[in-house]
This record gives structure tokens, sequence and C-alpha cells, in this order.
């Protein structure tokens, strides 16, 4: 079987974690982790990066940070995984979900500022597939109602918009180091962009459960106490030392699954041409990171018969997400804003093709030769 995803492995990962356990400190904020997040400020430019356990707790620590109340509206897509909302209900939010742009599967911004209301409080602009949000507008929308903007970049490590790095534009951004995306910490991991300068020192005091641990291990204050809520939001430093041979190959990373999107593409834009199917489309400010890639059926049914094909070629193939207004819990905690134009239709032909570091080219071809059978 090919496996719709295989975690990287660029072969240091174990050295690293033996050096960690042999350092005498496994727990959150050792060497690693620091080496880690040192990485990620001076390559991304923000002004403070912090690595959770998780996206889903990068999500939930932005939401305790921004003091998130019962009552408080937050804006995203429902095109999204359910961390996304989450993160928000968990303080009381109630969710307002608004349509998709069909070319990228991201937020549509000209739908954000109908949707607002008095009791808005933050905008989730989600990078789908690594390709960015159209942040202009998203950002001065946010300027011109005083809202605060929380990137969800969990597949946006290593994309850009405009030459900015995606998690860096909002006031907050969140990472997935998940043994699907593109770099890992091990199988879980995640990493908090604090990008406003003011938010730094209660970001840390919130992802150290609320006390100032961190400015007690730096010297600034001669013992620590709790200041404020928050929780247990730290990455494991065996889980960092991993994450860090990732980084160190992380240029390599992003080239090699580039070069496997890049053979998807020309491969199958003959049939894209032919309107058999329909691509992702690169908005021309978007630089993408390869995270995934992925075609567009005709509708379900097609999909369905080209999944069962795939899997009698021993190919694994996958789709997401089941809007999450349209789930018990997106109807419980949240309402759509609008017309759901494209988030269902188009949730529904999208499939997700084979793509991860290790893919041989072999494999590859195999995919490739599958998909042009059922076509032909």
């Amino acid at each position: 079987m090919i496996p719709f995803n295989a975690p990287p492995v660029v072969g240091t990962e174990v050295d690293y974690i033996q050096s960690a356990m042999g350092s005498g400190k496994l727990c959150g904020d050792g060497g690693f982790t620091r080496r880690c997040q040192q990485w990620m400020e001076q390559r991304f430019g923000s002004a403070k990066v912090l690595l959770t356990p998780s996206c889903t707790a990068s999500l939930e620590m932005a939401a305790l940070l921004l003091d998130i109340q019962p009552g408080d509206e937050v804006i995203m897509p429902s095109y999204t995984f359910v961390s996304t909302a989450n993160a928000f209900v968990l303080r009381g939010a109630r969710i307002v979900f608004v349509d998709i742009r069909p070319d990228t599967m991201n937020i549509d911004e000209t739908k954000i500022e109908a949707a607002i209301t008095e009791r808005t409080r933050v905008i989730v602009p989600v990078h789908y597939a690594g390709v960015a949000c159209e942040m202009d507008t998203i950002m001065r929308i946010a300027r011109e109602h005083k809202l605060w903007v929380v990137e969800d970049a969990a597949q946006g490590v290593m994309a850009s918009y405009k030459g900015r790095a995606l998690g860096t534009i909002g006031h907050i951004g969140c990472y997935s180091f998940h043994e699907t995306k593109n770099y890992t910490a091990g199988g879980e991991g995640g990493a908090t962009l604090v990008n406003d300068p003011a938010l730094v020192e209660r970001a840390e005091i919130v992802r150290e459960k609320g006390t100032n641990r961190s400015q007690f291990f730096r010297g600034q204050v001669d013992k620590y106490t709790w200041r404020d809520i928050g929780s247990s939001y730290l990455m494991a430093d065996l889980q960092a030392a991993y994450l860090w041979g990732q980084l160190e190959a992380a240029e390599s990373i992003n080239q090699q699954r580039l070069a496997l999107w890049q053979n998807y593409y020309d491969a199958l834009l003959p049939l894209a041409d032919k309107g058999r199917i329909e691509l992702l489309t690169l908005p021309a400010d978007c630089m993408h990171n390869a995270h995934m890639f992925y075609i567009k059926l005709r509708d379900a049914d097609d999909r369905s018969r080209l999944i069962s094909w795939l899997k009698e070629a021993e190919i694994l193939a996958v789709f997401h997400y089941i809007p999450l207004h349209s789930s018990p819990a997106g109807e419980a905690f949240g309402r759509f804003h609008g017309e759901d134009r494209y988030t269902t239709s188009q949730s529904e032909r999208l499939l997700r093709l084979p793509l991860f570091y290790n893919l041989s080219a072999t494999n590859q071809r195999t995919v490739i030769n599958s998909l042009q059978s059922y076509f032909a």
C-alpha cells in the first residue's frame, strides 16, 4: 500500500533525542526548545515563538491570551479542522462561519465585514494547504473594527504572503508539527507565534500554567508565583530534539516536497486543461510550501469512484473536512453567516493525493499512472 502520509525522517533525529536524554532536561524549555524557538524567530521574524504540545494547544493558548469571554464572537471559515473552532468554544465564544473562496479553499475575505457585530472579537484566517489567505484585506478589516487576528497556520510552515511568513502577519500565529505536517516533533507538536510585542510577557505566563516561571529561570525574579490564568502548554524537550533535526533540514525538506508537488501538477495539468479535474490555484502573492496536492472531481460520486479505483491499486487517497457548520457541534456552538455557496459543494469534490517527504519517485509515478488510467 502506498500510504497517504508518512512522517518525515531526515536521519539526525535519534542522535538529538539521545543528546536530550543525556542532558537531564526532558521537560519543556530545555536546550532544544530554545534552539527551535530562536530558529523560528530569526527565520520567520516573529517577536516571540513558544513551542507547544500541538497546534490545538496553541489555538487554545491564543484564546486565553486574548481573554475570550462567553458570548464573544469569532469569525472563521467552516472548512477547517475542529480545533480551530474548539479553542474558542472552550472559552464560551460563539463561532460565526463565513463562506470560502473556491480557488484556494480559504476564507472569502469579502464576506468577513458583513459578519461583524458588536460582539465580534477575533478573525481566524486558516491558510489551507499552505496557501495564504488575503491577509492585507483581513488585517485592514481588523484594524478598522479593532479586532484581533489569529492565524491558523497549521499547514503553513515555510509558506509566505508577499514575502512575510505565514503565522507572522496576524497578532498571533499557530503552527502544527503533527506527523501529517511538513515538519514534525515526533508525532505531535505546535508553536505559538506572538507577533504583538505587548502580548509576549503574558503569553509566557499563560503557557506556564499562569505563573512567571520563565522569568524566574531567566533570573528576572527571585521566585515564581501564580499570576494569571493559564495551562500547561510546554512541548517536552525530547520532542523538541526531534523537531530540531527537522528544522535543520527544513530547506531540503521544502525543496523535495515542492519537487513532488510539481511532478503531480505537470502530469495532471492536461486533465485540468480538458476540464476533467480542477487543480489548486496559487495566487501571485503567495509562496506555498507543498503541504498537500489535491484535485477536485466533478462531484462526491466521482470522488468516491476514484478513491475506490486507487484503493484497488493499493494507493490511499483521502478527503477532508466535513464543514463544521453542518456538524452537530457546529450547529450548537456557531452559525453560518450568509450563503453557503462554496463551502459544502467544494468540500465534496476535493481529494488529497499521497505527498510526503520520503515518497519515492517510483511510488509517485505509480500514483500518477493510476490516476491517468482512471481518467482514460
